[in-house]
């Protein structure tokens, strides 16, 4: 029973990214990304990645630089600008999406540089809420 509603609420995520011009074949990651103003809006666990990761290519083929403000999104467009609020402290950054996040339960995965300024290095996971930047 809890797959059935699982796999309809995907179904909805789905056909509601579509609709928004996201793309039929991409993934949705674990979140809430429904909003009532028609922008996405999602939140959910954020970790960060790049210790190890230096002179590596990211899934939008740019370089990977730890510094960057980038991150990883399941299914944003590269490109895309987000503005990243650490819901504990209140802090918020802006950030490009420059690569892809595996099936993980995370919603985002930021770069070191991001991090940074969140203020997560210490903690390592934190709950966001992501928006649209403008």
């Amino acid at each position: 029973m809890q797959a059935d509603a699982a796999a309809s609420r995907s179904q909805q995520r789905h056909a509601a990214a579509h609709a928004r011009g996201i793309g039929a074949d991409t993934d949705f990651a674990y979140g809430d990304a429904e909003s009532p103003d028609g922008f996405w809006r999602q939140r959910g666990t954020a970790s960060y990645y790049g210790y190890g990761n230096l002179s590596r290519y990211t899934a939008s083929g740019s370089v990977f630089d730890r510094g960057a403000m980038t991150a990883a999104h399941a299914w944003l467009p590269f490109g895309t600008k987000v503005n990243v609020r650490d819901e504990e402290t209140g802090r918020e950054v802006v950030v490009t999406i420059t690569d892809r996040l595996p099936g993980t339960r995370r919603v985002i995965d930021l770069s070191v540089g991001a991090a940074r300024q969140l203020g997560i290095l210490r903690r390592g996971l934190t709950t966001v809420s992501l928006q649209h930047a403008t």
